[in-house]
């Protein structure tokens, strides 16, 4: 079966190269790399005599101006450079943790799998607040959620991360792909769907990459300020499922897991973070009753705006 993967590129390091010397190695193989990159010379500043190309020989370079990048559309953009019958999303600062991440998040489709996302693994430097959200929202246990799920799971039923999940493109199409106007979220919107058609998510806690961020309080509100306007723009997914419940459970498991490290010194740490969060969550919600100056000082994606 053919494989592919998409990368949306911006400001690209040496993780970038890191990230597709082991997606050459994989135990099965990837067909084609595709690389929709923001902004022409930032790439060109990482790889210009380098011998880009000799040495990454699958991979596909698409360059788009930054205003044209969406976090959907460019990614359904990118979805029709492959034809490949599973595609897999990831982000440039995703690093696969061994050489099977693309056998085992592609080998367990079930008939009616529409997506199955990676495990996330802090890294080695990861602050211990990043660890306890990692962990989290990436457990041990793999599971498959559908609808049924969603008396018990809530809003988690529809969680999905696009920093690795694989589609599959048959159900990709039936359902109508990413949705191609969004400031955040896109992953989750597309598995609500794939869901309420009849579908199933799977986390395969087999799949590993190492992900995670050192995030300033500030840059968490601002992150968690789209995630709130998303949830606005689209009643569709998020009405009548709550994402409150989930924020006080991951308050209860960090402050157990920060008593298993002996970091309960931490915790009124983590709650002045959990308060940056939530603030910009319900500014999110509410962004239609702000000046819009305030939206565009608080936002993370300006071009969403424009």
């Amino acid at each position: 079966m053919k494989i592919d993967v998409i990368i949306p590129v911006y400001k690209p390091d040496a993780g970038l190269l890191s990230l597709l010397d082991r997606l050459e190695t994989q135990s099965v193989p990837v067909n084609k790399i595709i690389l929709i990159n923001t902004e022409e010379k930032y790439f060109r500043e990482l790889t210009d005599g380098t011998g880009f190309a000799e040495r990454y020989p699958n991979a596909e370079v698409h360059h788009i101006a930054r205003k044209e990048f969406d976090h959907g559309g460019t990614r359904h953009q990118a979805v029709q450079y492959s034809d490949a019958e599973i595609f897999i999303c990831m982000t440039q600062d995703a690093l696969p943790a061994d050489d099977r991440l693309v056998e085992r998040l592609t080998g367990h489709f079930s008939g009616n799998g529409a997506v199955c996302y990676a495990r996330q693994l802090p890294g080695a430097d990861s602050p211990v607040f990043e660890r306890a959200s990692r962990y989290f929202n990436y457990p041990e246990v793999s599971r498959e959620k559908t609808i049924a799920d969603l008396g018990t799971l809530g809003i988690k039923t529809y969680f999905c991360s696009n920093v690795c999940a694989a589609y599959r493109r048959d159900i990709y199409e039936k359902t109508g792909g990413f949705i191609r106007h969004t400031i955040f979220n896109e992953d989750m919107i597309y598995a609500a769907a794939a869901v309420k058609a009849g579908y199933a998510i799977r986390y395969e806690a087999q799949a590993q990459v190492i992900h995670s961020h050192q995030y300033t309080n500030w840059q968490q509100l601002r992150r968690n300020f789209d995630l709130g306007v998303s949830q606005a723009d689209h009643p569709e997914v998020f009405a009548g499922v709550s994402s409150e419940s989930e924020g006080k459970r991951l308050v209860v498991q960090t402050w157990r897991y920060l008593k298993e490290q002996g970091q309960r010194r931490r915790f009124p740490g983590f709650c002045l973070q959990c308060g940056f969060k939530y603030a910009g969550y319900l500014l999110g919600r509410h962004y239609k009753k702000l000046p819009r100056t305030l939206v565009l000082k608080i936002t993370d994606n300006q071009e969403y705006w424009d």
